[in-house]
C-alpha cells in the first residue's frame, strides 16, 4: 500500500485525478556507484501527454527512468494508471512492465533493416499487432523512405525516428524517453521536433521525457518535473512551473514562459502572423501557419522591455498592459520580475537599477513590451 503522507501529496498534485489517470512514484534509492547520491521523489503525475523530467547533469533523471523502467530495484511504491509495478511487497520485473524506452543512442540491430527492426519488435509484442498499426506507425514517425536502409545508413535523426517507432509497436502502456535528442546538433533537433510533436498529438501513450535542454521542455512539455541533487524541487503544470521564480537555480538564466496561441491573422507582406492567446494578440514570425492552426510561442525574459506608458513610437509591434505581480533579485546586479497580462503570465529579466529608476513594486501598472523577432516558436 502506498503511505499516507505521499496519498496526501499526489491529491494535492493532480487534484480530481484518479489513480488510473496518474503515474504514482514514491522512490528511495541510494546509487551504489555514485557514493553519497541519493534520489529520493514523491510524484503524481497525469497519465497523459509529455512530462518533462528536468535537471543538471547529476541531477537523478536518468536514474528516475531507470527506476520507473525496473532497470535499478528502489525502495517505494510505483503504480501505472491503477496498475502495481512495485511496493513493499511486489517488484514486477523489467520485461513484465508495459514500456517503450527510448535511449540517448538508437540501440538499433545493425544487422536488420530499418523494417525488419520494426517487425521484430511487432514480433515480440504482448499484443498481437496488425500491419495496419505497423503503417499506422511507420506514417507517424515519417520514415516511409528509410525501411529498406540499414543503421549505418541512416542519419542520427533517423534512427532514433526507427527506434520510436518499434518501441511504439510494442504498444506500452508508459513511453520512456531517455534524452533522445542528445545526440543530434542543433539543425536535426529543429527536423525532429515535429515528428515529437505529432507523436504527442496522435498518441495516447503517456511520455515520460527526460532532457537537460529548456528548449525541448518549452517546445514539448505538458507537465514539468524539476530535479536537483535527486530531490523534486517542484512539480507541475508547464505554465505553472516555469513562472515560479525561486527555481532561478535550477531552471538557470535562460527563463521564460511558454503560451498557447491560435493563428488569427497572416500577413505575407512581412512575413508575420498574428497569434492570439489567453489574455491578448502577439504578432510573430510566419511558419507556414494556416489561420486556426494551434501554436506554442516562448517569450523570454531576456527578450521582454517594461515601460510605464504605452510607447506607440518604438520598434517594437509587441505592446502589453500588464501588473507587476512579484519581484526576485538574482544578483547585486539582475532582477526577475514576474508580470500578470490578465489571465496570463510573462517574466522580464531586468537590471536592478531599471527596477529602482521606474520604481517598480508589486501592483505597479506597466506595459510590457516584446520584440516579435525575438518570440520563439
Amino acid at each position: 500500500m502506498i503511505d499516507a503522507s505521499f496519498k496526501s501529496s499526489s491529491s494535492s498534485n493532480n487534484q480530481g485525478l484518479s489513480d488510473c489517470e496518474q503515474i504514482l512514484i514514491s522512490l528511495n534509492f541510494a546509487h551504489k556507484k555514485a557514493q553519497g547520491f541519493r534520489l529520493k521523489v514523491d510524484l503524481a503525475l497525469p497519465l497523459r501527454g509529455i512530462t518533462a523530467i528536468y535537471g543538471a547533469s547529476g541531477s537523478g533523471k536518468t536514474t528516475l527512468l531507470r527506476c520507473v523502467a525496473g532497470l535499478e530495484k528502489s525502495n517505494g511504491f510505483l503504480s501505472v494508471g491503477g496498475q502495481c509495478w512495485q511496493s513493499e511487497s511486489l517488484f514486477v520485473p523489467t520485461h513484465h512492465r508495459e514500456i517503450g524506452f527510448v535511449f540517448q543512442e538508437a540501440s538499433l540491430f545493425r544487422h536488420l533493416t530499418a523494417h525488419q527492426n520494426l517487425l521484430f519488435a511487432q514480433k515480440h509484442a504482448k499484443l498481437n499487432t496488425k500491419g495496419a498499426h505497423l503503417s499506422e506507425v511507420i506514417k507517424l514517425m515519417g520514415i516511409e523512405a528509410q525501411l529498406k536502409s540499414y543503421p549505418a545508413q541512416l542519419s542520427g535523426g533517423e534512427r532514433q525516428r526507427v527506434a520510436i517507432a518499434r518501441a511504439l509497436l510494442l504498444q506500452p502502456k508508459l513511453l520512456l524517453m531517455d534524452e533522445p535528442l542528445a545526440s543530434l546538433d542543433s539543425e536535426r533537433k529543429l527536423e525532429f521536433f515535429p515528428y515529437l510533436e505529432r507523436l504527442q498529438k496522435e498518441s495516447q501513450i503517456p511520455i515520460l521525457y527526460v532532457t537537460h535542454s529548456d528548449d525541448e521542455v518549452a517546445r514539448l512539455a505538458d507537465y514539468l518535473v524539476v530535479l536537483n541533487q535527486g530531490k523534486v524541487s517542484a512539480q507541475g503544470p508547464l505554465d505553472q512551473v516555469i513562472t515560479q521564480l525561486d527555481l532561478s537555480a535550477e531552471l538557470g538564466t535562460n527563463r521564460g514562459v511558454v503560451l498557447r496561441c491560435k493563428v488569427v491573422e497572416s500577413n505575407e507582406k512581412w512575413g508575420l502572423v498574428k497569434v492570439s492567446f489567453k489574455s491578448g494578440m502577439l504578432m510573430v514570425q510566419a511558419k507556414n501557419d494556416e489561420i486556426g492552426d494551434g501554436v506554442r510561442v516562448r517569450v523570454r525574459a531576456s527578450d521582454v522591455s517594461i515601460t510605464l506608458n504605452d510607447q506607440r513610437d518604438s520598434s517594437i509591434l509587441n505592446r502589453l498592459p500588464a501588473t507587476v505581480s512579484e519581484i526576485s533579485k538574482e544578483s547585486t546586479a539582475m532582477a526577475l520580475v514576474k508580470l500578470r497580462v490578465g489571465e496570463s503570465v510573462l517574466l522580464a529579466r531586468l537590471s536592478n537599477c531599471s527596477v529602482e529608476e521606474l520604481k517598480l513594486r508589486v501592483g505597479s501598472a506597466v506595459w510590457a513590451q516584446i520584440k516579435s523577432v525575438a518570440v520563439v516558436r
